[in-house]
């Protein structure tokens, strides 16, 4: 691996051969100087289109992550690194919003009640008695009477035999039978 000469500090890829890069020391300190003089100023105006400080910051950090991958360039290419880490922050800031916009659509064109009523005292009563089952007939329970699969099926999905379904079944409906009718008591 290269290692950076005195003067120089190692930035950008960390992995050797030709896209590591070694940046000179004083370009280290202009952008760690030009960071500390325009970040928070880039927050602050990211935060008055954004509305939300911590997605302001966001933006700032990925533009200035962006930044300095070319900052080497960047001076020569975008002529003012304030305003090409603007324009970026701006940018990331603007697909965030359209991006949550699309998400919030698609939402709302789903199929999505407003309201879900909770679970009745006896659905959480079956629940509660079958966490007390062991997870072989809790798992036979709930495909066969929940989701409804023939026996043939929860065995294919249980990698057991019909024979050791029935089993689970009967197992499962007979420890249920007296926890279930304590709840039904109460």
């Amino acid at each position: 691996m290269n290692r950076p000469s005195r003067g120089e500090t190692s930035a950008g890829p960390t992995s050797e051969g030709p896209s590591a890069q070694v940046v000179p020391a004083d370009a280290l300190r202009s952008f760690e100087s030009f960071y500390a003089w325009a970040a928070g100023r880039l927050v602050t105006q990211l935060f008055m289109v954004t509305g939300d400080l911590e997605e302001a910051r966001d933006c700032v950090q990925e533009a200035f992550a962006r930044a300095w991958l070319r900052w080497g360039t960047l001076g020569v290419e975008a002529g003012d690194p304030f305003a090409w880490v603007h324009t970026v922050a701006y940018r990331i800031a603007v697909s965030r919003f359209r991006r949550r916009l699309a998400h919030s659509r698609a939402l709302r064109r789903s199929f999505l009640p407003g309201s879900v009523p909770g679970p009745t005292p006896e659905v959480v009563a079956v629940r509660d008695a079958m966490a007390t089952l062991p997870q072989g007939q809790r798992a036979a329970l709930v495909l066969h009477y929940f989701v409804g699969m023939p026996v043939e099926a929860v065995a294919r999905t249980l990698g057991i035999s019909p024979s050791g379904v029935k089993s689970r079944l009967a197992r499962g409906r007979a420890a249920l039978v007296p926890l279930l009718r304590e709840e039904v008591i109460r």
